[in-house]
């Protein structure tokens, strides 16, 4: 075998606990959607506000700080960095098991995303230093593993750990007063700890050293990460264009740009709430309209983004070069739609299960959760080595066409799943769609991340994270949620709405597909005419 694909000893072990912290992140991050039931029911709210919880709360800080956490990642040590954000995120997720009403589960979800931010573009970048070009492929599939056992780990721990708690205590006089729920919030948190030590331990590999692109240290990675945050936060945004000098057109641009996200923000608000009216939330003592607090936050991660591409192009102007690519721009856009479409599909399937067919969390978790982990496993096992001959034979258009089969046909086969007059049936149908569904992820990835110069991994990351966060997470929930509560309830109708972006991802693949081997010809050229010293 040629040295180039030899992959080290700690490389697989790198890989080893980097796909265990994408697990732990999908575990608490995803347990909401097992637990939403009971949640509901404590605290009597609608499926709008879950979609709130779960999505739109989560991704703002999750998206924000992805940005300067995927700064971080391409100058500091990724194996601290993953370190320390997965002991914030573990600590938040188990503050969850307090909260007695919206505002302390808003405050743990802010607090996982805040800490989950970090483990992609710290994760892939570090495994794209440990991995040959030639197996990245089975990297790519091995997180995308990890990614598919948290989520049906979330869903098991999450409602057997519910289930019985409530069982045991059924009779009252439970520790603290905990609902079944808490608790498994507690359990849920408690295994991120000691993967935190094992990463903080962790050998950091040199960057670039394994495409002879070898990265010279960044002196200053805390305020270069300080510095993009600054430059991002919609009000500190314009202090970061003044010290750059930014010119006129900078200014109007922002501006104008400024106002247009206002005014679509307003529009959103109004027709939001006249298609699903929703009573105002309790945040804090002070009421607010969760629609508001929905395009609210839409609002500021779109100007957020732009203000992230502004940036580029005054401070990195290689990155700006590189990034701003049609193939990664048009991978970023499908990913993202495609995001919205699996979070909202999974976020309320566990209650469609329940609702539909009378199933207890503890069932509904045992059955479904190791149906995902496994149909999650199969489907990237079979994508990642795909992803790598298909690149072979094919480079570039290979991958395209597998991430198309996979996103153009599983929507089809959506509607039969979310229409099985029974559970079983729903459960054989539900194994073709995840099957077909979760091969996307490793030739997707695989390109993205070949599309930039290794020092830009972890920002390219952190953009896609911002941008799949915002219309993935930030909507696709929050919509079926709006939709069930404006139909009564009807889940099905509702998880198949947000399978409507589909045709405009089929448009986006097949562009990248014409174009991908001329961009990515491209890179060191476009870096090199932006000043970039290769």
């Amino acid at each position: 075998m040629p040295a180039s694909t030899k992959v080290s000893k700690a490389g697989w072990y790198a890989l080893t606990l980097v796909s265990l912290t994408q697990a732990m992140s999908l575990l608490d991050r995803q347990i909401l959607s097992i637990l939403a039931t009971n949640i509901r029911e404590d605290l009597h709210i609608g499926d709008a506000e879950l979609g709130l919880l779960y999505g739109t709360v989560f991704a703002l800080f999750y998206a924000l700080f992805s940005l300067p956490l995927g700064r971080l990642a391409d100058g500091w040590l990724r194996g601290k960095l993953l370190a320390i954000c997965i002991t914030i995120w573990s600590f938040s997720a188990g503050l969850a098991a307090f909260a007695s009403g919206f505002t302390l589960l808003a405050l743990s979800r802010l607090g996982v995303g805040i800490g989950e931010a970090a483990a992609q573009p710290a994760g892939y970048s570090l495994i794209f230093d440990e991995f040959p070009k030639a197996k990245r492929g089975i990297a790519t599939a091995a997180m995308a593993i990890a990614v598919a056992l948290g989520l049906g780990l979330s869903m098991m721990l999450g409602g057997v750990a519910a289930d019985w708690w409530d069982t045991t205590y059924a009779n009252g006089n439970a520790p603290l007063g905990f609902a079944g729920w808490q608790f498994a919030f507690i359990v849920a948190s408690l295994p991120g700890f000691l993967l935190a030590i094992m990463l903080y331990r962790m050998k950091e590999p040199r960057r670039g050293a394994i495409e002879g692109i070898e990265t010279a240290k960044d002196a200053h990675p805390f305020k270069s990460s300080a510095a993009l945050l600054g430059s991002v936060t919609p009000g500190l945004n314009w202090i970061s264009l003044w010290k750059r000098n930014a010119g006129r057109k900078q200014w109007i641009t922002n501006l104008a740009g400024l106002a247009v996200i206002i005014l679509f923000t307003l529009g959103m608000i109004s027709w939001a709430q006249g298609f699903s009216p929703r009573p105002a939330l309790d945040i804090g003592g002070f009421p607010l309209n969760p629609h508001v607090l929905q395009w609210v936050v839409v609002g500021f991660g779109l100007f957020v983004v732009l203000n992230l591409f502004q940036s580029f192009k005054l401070s990195d102007p290689p990155t700006a070069a590189v990034i701003l690519s049609p193939s990664l721009m048009l991978l970023v856009g499908a990913g993202s739609l495609q995001y919205a479409i699996n979070y909202g599909v999974m976020g309320f399937t566990p209650s469609f299960l329940m609702r539909s067919y009378g199933l207890s969390a503890g069932e509904t978790g045992l059955q479904f959760g190791l149906l995902s982990a496994v149909l999650g496993i199969m489907g990237p096992v079979i994508a990642g080595p795909l992803t790598d001959i298909v690149n072979k034979r094919l480079a570039g258009p290979g991958r395209v066409g597998l991430a198309l089969f996979s996103l153009g046909v599983s929507p089809l086969i959506a509607i039969w799943v979310y229409h099985a007059p029974t559970a079983g049936s729903f459960y054989l149908r539900f194994t073709l769609y995840s099957l077909i569904l979760t091969m996307w992820m490793p030739p997707l990835y695989s390109m993205m991340y070949d599309l930039v110069l290794p020092r830009m991994r972890g920002i390219t990351s952190s953009i896609y994270i911002m941008v799949s966060t915002l219309f993935g997470l930030g909507i696709g929930p929050y919509a079926v949620g709006m939709i069930s509560d404006a139909n009564g309830g009807d889940l099905a109708s509702a998880i198949l709405s947000v399978n409507l972006v589909a045709p405009l991802i089929v448009v986006m693949l097949v562009i990248v597909m014409i174009r991908v081997n001329r961009d990515e010809a491209s890179i060191l050229d476009r870096a090199r005419a932006a000043g970039e010293p290769v």
